[in-house]
This record gives structure tokens, C-alpha cells and sequence, in this order.
């Protein structure tokens, strides 16, 4: 009789994955403890960056985290979220709980987790940026630089598919996708690239003022990078979190700060008669169990708890514990953290250090004054444009997100004047624009006053004036579209 030999499989195959790297994440979902909030709950086997991890895939859900608690003694990680979707209730959508629950799971898995990559790639379909070019930019700020830079790209031949842009302490950094004009490929010419890079640094080093510590801006603190090709596929977060990584490469801290030199603290961290409640940052030392304990306070706003946990993840800290509050539109944060070399802060440059890197990362997302949100067809050379009708009405681009959806372009400006103030012009200014409107506009132009720090006006004038200059933008650019046409 013929022998059948068939293979042998391992019983204990199947379960490999999980002795390599742990136990299976277990993340869950509480809808029943509390009545006004969710709560998200995981533990899983600890590793290095897998609190900013799961901050991330909470953040791009758009979900609100209103509280947390977090340890991850012994090598093991315990997370309590109470989050809110971003109209403030409780998460309803099975769809949605079933995938936080997958999403997290991936990220204590295998680093290169095909699974994980698939999660990623799929949060938002419009930001797969596989078919672009990824360009990274720094430098020195100053007023129309955007506008500037738009322009170059334009004149390169170059389509901006998506840009996002953070200026901070007179320094600036931006993350823009491009394609090329006439194929609206990925530009993969190493030739065409050197070019492009020469030109934008050409643009970036033209700037001669002088930082904010009274330094002459040097060369060393402009440059362009990461021409990435067609395989850049981050999610939002990944575009600012590399934000808040080239803002760290140019020193954006070292600059004005919000907090006072040497203020005593209230209970609440400022001064009971300031009509504002201003960013408190400080350190102490926990002795017993060799942690620094560092504490902040400030106004709450949205991805505020991933501002700050991303900028001590990429400054080589480990978070141990950390207790996240907020009250009254106030945020309150305690973190207690080690080096990555498992030495507590020891000195007072390494603590300050520190006070004003989270003070940076807190204000670099906060802008006061104007909004300006434009949506439009879009087209080769808009962003240019708009830019440029902004400069030349005075107006200085602090911060931008722009994005492309389809055949529509979604532009979102933060602006102030050419010296940084807030907008508040006269009615001469505004006739003046007047004057030069004709022809229809095919662009909806929406005016928001967001401010962060400072209440907003109440004044009668300055809210006709923000309708006033919106209508008077949205007919300008859209007199630019009615001559392209």
C-alpha cells in the first residue's frame, strides 16, 4: 500500500504573530458608563510611540478628548479616552466603533502591518497622496511669502494639489503635494526636481529680516526637503505631525513666549484680573519615582492633546502616566516622562528647553483674527492667484490649508495685516477695494473671526466690516476666474 505523506503544520503557527509582539491589543467601547461622553478603553503590550499613535487614529476621526488617563508602568499600556464626535455627543455609528477598534488594534502589530498601512490609507480617500510629489519647505517667514512660493510653483509648471502651511515666531514650514501641469503625474525628473528645489530655496532665502531673538535670519535655517516622489501616503495627522517636526528643525521656540518671566501662579495658572487666560507650562521633579512631572494649562482647543504629546514623542520623551482634563473651555495636562535613556530632566536649560518646545506647539495651531474659507472650481494656478490678490490688499497668509476635491478646490486662509496685526481697516480701505470690483464671481467666500487667545470683538463696525471684505474678496478672485475664462 502506498504511503500519503501529507505536510506538518504547527498548532502553535497560528498564534505566532502574538508571541513575537504581545498580546492582541483589546480595545473597548463604553457607550452605558456615562451619559454625555464615550469612552474608549485599551490595553495592550507598551512600545515606544504608541500613545501618539492612538492619539491619531482618535484625531483623524475628528473625535473631541475631553478626558484621559493614561499608564504604562511594566512594560504595559492602559488608556481610558472620554471622547465626543465633533458635534459634541456620544459615538452612535457602529461603523465608527467598529473601526477605532480595528484601527488601534493595528498599531501594536507588526511596524511594516500591511493592515495597518490599508487603516491608514483609508481614513480619508481624498488624502491619498500616492499620485503627487511631495514637497517639504522652511525658512524664515515674512509677509507674502506663501503667496511668493504659490506663484514659483505656478510658474514652474506645477499644480498644488494639497498644501498645508504653519507660521510661527517669524518662521515658517509647508507641506505641499504637486503634480505636473500637463499630466497631473508625479513629477519623478531628477533633473526637474533639482530645479524646482533651486528655485523655491532661491525664493525662501530672499528673506532679510531679522529674528525675533534680534539675529540676522542665517542660510542654515532655510531649506527645502523631502522630494518624496509618488509614495507618500500620510493621513492628516502624518502631514502635521511633519509640521510640527520641521517647525523643531528651525527652532520656532526660540522666540516671544506667552508666558510671563517670572508671574506668580494662580490656582488656575494666570492672573485673575488678565481678561485672557494665557499658556502656563512648568515642570517639577517626582524624586520618588525618578519622573519629571510636567504640567500645562491653556485655553482648550481642538487637537490640543496631540499637539502636545506629538512634540514630546519627537523630542525623545517616554510618557509614563499622564491625567487630561478640561473644564470650562479650559485645558488641563499632567504628563509624567523620562528621556528615552530612562534619566529624568536634570537640568534647568533641559527644562526649559522643554517649557517653551510645548508652548511653540501649542501656539503654532492657534490663529487669531480672520478666516477666510474659499471654495471654488478649481483650476491650474488658483491658489496663485488668490494668494496674490491677498498681498496685494495688505493681507498676510499666517496659516493655510488648501485641498482639492474632485473638480473643487477647498482653500482655508488664517490672515493678518503686513505687520502681523489684526485686520481692522477703515471704511477708505474698503471702498478703495470697491472700486476695482466688475464681473461675476464663481467663488464662495465664507469670513470667520476665530480667536484663541483673545475674545472676540463686539464691536457693530468690525463685524460689517468682515462681511464687507468678504464680499469684496470673493468678487475680486472672482473677477480673476471671469478673465481666465
Amino acid at each position: 500500500m502506498k504511503k500519503v505523506c501529507w505536510p506538518y503544520f504547527d498548532p502553535d503557527f497560528d498564534n505566532l504573530p502574538e508571541r513575537i509582539y504581545g498580546p492582541v491589543c483589546r480595545v473597548s467601547i463604553d457607550n452605558d458608563t456615562l451619559e454625555d461622553c464615550t469612552l474608549v478603553k485599551v490595553d495592550s503590550l507598551n512600545k515606544q510611540g504608541l500613545l501618539l499613535e492612538v492619539i491619531q487614529v482618535l484625531t483623524d476621526m475628528n473625535l473631541t478628548i475631553t478626558k484621559c488617563f493614561i499608564s504604562s508602568d511594566a512594560e504595559w499600556f492602559m488608556d481610558v479616552f472620554h471622547v465626543k464626535d465633533e458635534n459634541g455627543n456620544k459615538l452612535a455609528d457602529q461603523n465608527v466603533i467598529n473601526y477605532i477598534q480595528q484601527a488601534i488594534g493595528t498599531t501594536t502589530g507588526p511596524p511594516a502591518s500591511t493592515r495597518a498601512n490599508a487603516y491608514a490609507n483609508n481614513i480619508f480617500e481624498s488624502e491619498n497622496h500616492s499620485g503627487h510629489t511631495t514637497i517639504e519647505m522652511t525658512g524664515t517667514d515674512r509677509p507674502g511669502l506663501f503667496s511668493e512660493i504659490s506663484a514659483a510653483l505656478a510658474d514652474l509648471h506645477c499644480n498644488i494639489v494639497e498644501a498645508h502651511a504653519w507660521t510661527h515666531n517669524a518662521r515658517l514650514a509647508c507641506v505641499a503635494q504637486i503634480s505636473d501641469k500637463s499630466t497631473d503625474a508625479p513629477i519623478n525628473d531628477p533633473h526637474r526636481l533639482a530645479t524646482i528645489e533651486d528655485h523655491l530655496i532661491t525664493v525662501l532665502r530672499a528673506t532679510t529680516a531679522v529674528s525675533p531673538c534680534g539675529k540676522e535670519a542665517s542660510n542654515q535655517e532655510v531649506k527645502t526637503t523631502g522630494f518624496l516622489g509618488g509614495d507618500y501616503q500620510g493621513t492628516m495627522t502624518d502631514v502635521e505631525r511633519r509640521l510640527h517636526q520641521l517647525m523643531l528643525s528651525i527652532r520656532d521656540f526660540d522666540g516671544p513666549s506667552l508666558r510671563p518671566a517670572s508671574s506668580p501662579r494662580t490656582p488656575l495658572g494666570w492672573d485673575a484680573e488678565e481678561d485672557c487666560r494665557k499658556t502656563a507650562v512648568w515642570i517639577e521633579s517626582c524624586e520618588e519615582k525618578g519622573y519629571s512631572m510636567v504640567s500645562l494649562e491653556c485655553k482648550d482647543r481642538p487637537r490640543l492633546m496631540f499637539d502636545t504629546v506629538c512634540t514630546l514623542t519627537d523630542m525623545q520623551y517616554v510618557i509614563f502616566h499622564a491625567s487630561i482634563h478640561c473644564h470650562e473651555g479650559y485645558a488641563f495636562q499632567e504628563y509624567f516622562i523620562r528621556h528615552v535613556d530612562g534619566e529624568a530632566l536634570c537640568t534647568e536649560s533641559e527644562k526649559e528647553r522643554v517649557i517653551k518646545c510645548l508652548e511653540a506647539a501649542i501656539e503654532r495651531r492657534v490663529c487669531e483674527g480672520i478666516r477666510l474659507e474659499l471654495h471654488a472650481d478649481d483650476r491650474m494656478g488658483l491658489l496663485s492667484d488668490i494668494t496674490r490678490v491677498l498681498r496685494e490688499n495688505g493681507l498676510a497668509v499666517v496659516r493655510a490649508d488648501v485641498a482639492t476635491q474632485g473638480e473643487k478646490a477647498i482653500n482655508a486662509f488664517y490672515v493678518r495685516d503686513i505687520s502681523g496685526n489684526e485686520v481692522v481697516p477703515n471704511m477708505e480701505f474698503v471702498e478703495s477695494m470697491k472700486r476695482e470690483l466688475m464681473g461675476p464671481s464663481h467663488i464662495n467666500l465664507q469670513v470667520k473671526n476665530e480667536k484663541h487667545l483673545i475674545r472676540p470683538p463686539s464691536s457693530t463696525e468690525k463685524s460689517r466690516y468682515f462681511a464687507n471684505i468678504g464680499d469684496i474678496l470673493k468678487y475680486q478672485i472672482g473677477r480673476l476666474s471671469f478673465r481666465i475664462k
